[in-house]
């Protein structure tokens, strides 16, 4: 491992925990400031849009200028929104906290792009799942500390705290040296190829689809919990920390296989996390849930890992970010319609999305051997920096 990946590695790691603290908990603490399923579905809806906005020309951004100086911007825009989360005393102060942090998913885009300049000799899959893997091994711990913290003290102290491990996580990135995919002649022109390329935009109506209906059904569950099933925020915490720790394994386990297999793979176990969301009756059946819907985020990851034999090197911020657009078109999306259907019928957001899951999985067995056939990962094309200290 190369010493840029570790610093960003250990920067993703200690950004984990902050925002394992509080990230379960949102929807949550939005019913505690007053809004009702409804207003909870479309206010996560605009935190989608605030995301979707941002992907596409960070991701540009990036391929023009590098990636590192819009890691940077990002880092500091989220301690700012977690520090707004944590003064805010009304719905909507902490909503224009919680729209500003989710312009920070534009990090996507230009820290993949990062990570894949700075891998060494790693493979991209194995590259971005084990950046993934950090991220999630931080909010292992995260999601516990915020669940005593918040039966405790409230959860508008958890807030204040993430804020703080954020500023530490940012001084480790700044440590971060440049990449080596700067700004290059002719990148226009290499836009208009990505923009012209047919199999890829097959591979961006994939993933809105795909993502869609794999986190169709997590939005409302921590209200879910605690409505409809009685558990307090120390349980759903330490279920958030379950998922935590499905998503590092679950990247870990699965993210050296091809991108096409652990796309694929990664929806049944989606389906898991909705059938016992749905007929669960234990907090135990509950963190075996959590710890498979680690397999959103594992779908998220390959779908980058995806585009990668079907782009040029120096497009590869342009399309992580729209990749990423795409995750966020999912997230805007989804929300309130889940929101819709649990002020109907709580549980009716389940079955739904089990429909969805089972659909696009189906879909997604016949489409994705066309769409790789014939492609090869270009790693080549990916500048590396090998320097060790």
């Amino acid at each position: 491992m190369t010493r840029d990946l570790r610093l960003l590695v250990i920067a993703m790691f200690t950004w984990g925990i902050g925002e394992g603290m509080f990230l379960i908990f949102q929807p949550i603490y939005l019913e505690q400031l007053g809004a009702d399923p409804l207003l909870i579905g479309a206010i996560l809806g605009a935190a989608g849009i605030t995301m979707a906005i941002a992907q596409a020309p960070a991701g540009h951004l990036a391929d023009r200028i590098g990636p590192r100086p819009v890691m940077w911007a990002t880092w500091l825009l989220g301690t700012c929104a977690a520090a707004m989360m944590a003064l805010a005393g009304s719905l909507p102060f902490f909503v224009a906290g919680l729209l500003t942090y989710g312009l920070t998913s534009s990090v996507v885009a230009p820290l993949y792009s990062y990570a894949a300049s700075v891998r060494g000799t790693w493979a991209t899959e194995r590259t971005l799942a084990t950046v993934s893997a950090a991220l999630n091994a931080g909010a292992i711990l995260g999601p516990v500390a915020g669940g005593w913290l918040g039966e405790e003290y409230g959860l508008r102290i958890v807030y204040a705290i993430s804020a703080c491990i954020f500023v530490l996580s940012t001084l480790v990135i700044l440590q971060a040296r440049p990449s080596r995919i700067e700004s290059q002649p002719g990148a226009e022109a290499e836009t208009s190829t990505l923009l012209r390329n047919r199999r890829f935009f097959v591979l961006m109506g994939l993933t809105f689809l795909t993502l869609f209906a794999l986190y169709f059904s997590q939005p409302l569950t921590p209200n879910f919990l605690q409505n409809q099933r009685g558990l307090d925020l120390n349980t759903i915490g330490m279920l958030g920390t379950a998922g935590s720790l499905g998503n590092m394994a679950l990247a870990l386990a699965l993210g050296h296989l091809p991108a096409a297999i652990g796309f694929t793979a990664a929806q049944p176990l989606v389906a898991i996390f909705a059938a016992l969301m749905w007929k669960g009756e234990t907090a135990f059946l509950f963190g075996i849930g959590f710890f498979f819907f680690g397999g959103y985020r594992l779908a998220r990851t390959m779908s980058l890992a995806l585009s990668r034999p079907l782009i040029r090197a120096s497009e590869t911020g342009l399309a992580f970010g729209l990749l990423e657009t795409m995750n966020a078109a999912a997230m805007i999306l989804s929300p309130p319609l889940a929101g819709f259907l649990y002020d109907r019928q709580p549980d009716s957001m389940y079955p739904a999305a089990l429909v969805l899951i089972g659909a696009m999985f189906i879909l997604n067995l016949v489409a994705l051997p066309r769409l790789v056939r014939g492609t090869a990962p270009r790693s080549k094309d990916i500048p590396s920096l090998a320097n060790e200290p």
